[in-house]
């Protein structure tokens, strides 16, 4: 019986150690990715629809959150240059800011990758219901393969290290 119940209490906390490492997240690992589609600041629109076939990342982001301003311009630096040649597409989603926000915010960064606005939590409420920044790395038969919260270089590098192993 001690067994048992040893077993039982190390199954709970193993489940809730996993549960909490997606803080927020309405998905899991192996899910498909939800439909959506968004505009981009120049006007093209995403449809998550047309992108099977390729890895896609989706980044959500606020320009008034603190950790979102210390990855971005890492993502600038490290991961665009190095993937947005290969069969990848990368949108990074503006929660919560409209279009003309946006615009303005970008002309003072300069940042090169598609970003995109979700004013109504439109898309961001297809994924998680609290924090950011959120990442997600989506295969190319469209299922969520990583998921991160947060930021610091040793989640940028899982994000590179997956996009480069679904290639």
């Amino acid at each position: 019986m001690k067994k048992l119940l040893f077993t039982l209490v190390a199954l709970i906390a193993v489940s809730t150690l996993f549960a909490n490492d997606y803080k927020g997240s309405l998905l899991k690992n192996g899910d498909n990715v939800p439909e959506f589609k968004v505009t981009t600041l120049d006007g093209k629109e995403i449809a998550i629809a047309d992108l099977k076939g390729k890895v896609v990342l989706i980044n959500f982001f606020a320009t008034w959150c603190g950790p979102c301003m210390k990855e971005l311009p890492e993502v600038e630096s490290q991961l665009w240059p190095k993937f947005k040649n290969e069969n990848f597409v990368m949108v990074s989603i503006g929660r919560e800011h409209t279009k003309e926000q946006l615009l303005k915010w970008n002309k003072k960064k300069g940042f090169t990758f598609p970003i995109a606005p979700d004013p109504k939590r439109e898309v961001y409420s297809k994924f998680a219901s609290q924090y950011i920044p959120r990442n997600f790395i989506v295969d190319k038969s469209g299922k969520i393969v990583w998921q991160g919260v947060g930021f610091d270089q040793k989640e940028l590098g899982h994000m590179i290290k997956t996009i480069q192993e679904n290639l």
